[in-house]
């Protein structure tokens, strides 16, 4: 029997990356830091090591990802390891990338803090003041 399963509680480095294969299926990429604390045995500090972790998400998973999370955004995600092979043309090396795709997703903590509710509410009155559109704001 065998088992490839991954289990994450993090938080995203960024906000994730939303894009649709040549198939029209959604995939949404990301990173996930999490850390690891312990106390050294010589010296009896508190020692501490953050671990980032790709994350790629596909299908409605993957939208409503895109969708809700941002960056600093705590999850718990279950998935599987998987590590792509390919060959960088301009150093002619062969490379690999592990990610974790996932299968299950929990948003953790507050979708919208009140801070954030704020600063939304405060562009939309600036917006709303210089008479700009949402349709008319650039996409970067």
């Amino acid at each position: 029997m065998n088992l490839n399963k991954a289990s994450l509680i993090g938080n995203l480095t960024a906000d994730p990356i939303k894009r649709t294969i040549p198939s029209g299926q959604q995939v949404a990429t990301f990173s996930v830091a999490t850390n690891y604390v312990w106390k050294d045995a010589r010296s009896h500090e508190k020692k501490e090591v953050a671990e980032f972790h790709n994350v790629v998400a596909w299908g409605k998973l993957g939208e409503i990802c895109a969708m809700y999370l941002k960056k600093g955004s705590k999850v718990y995600l279950e998935g599987r390891l998987q590590t792509r092979f390919w060959a960088d043309r301009k150093t002619n090396t062969r490379r690999s990338r592990t990610e974790i795709i996932a299968d299950d997703l929990i948003m953790l903590g507050h979708i919208g803090t009140k801070r954030e509710e704020a600063r939304e509410q405060k562009k939309q009155e600036v917006m709303a003041k210089e008479g700009v559109s949402i349709d008319e704001v650039p996409v970067e």
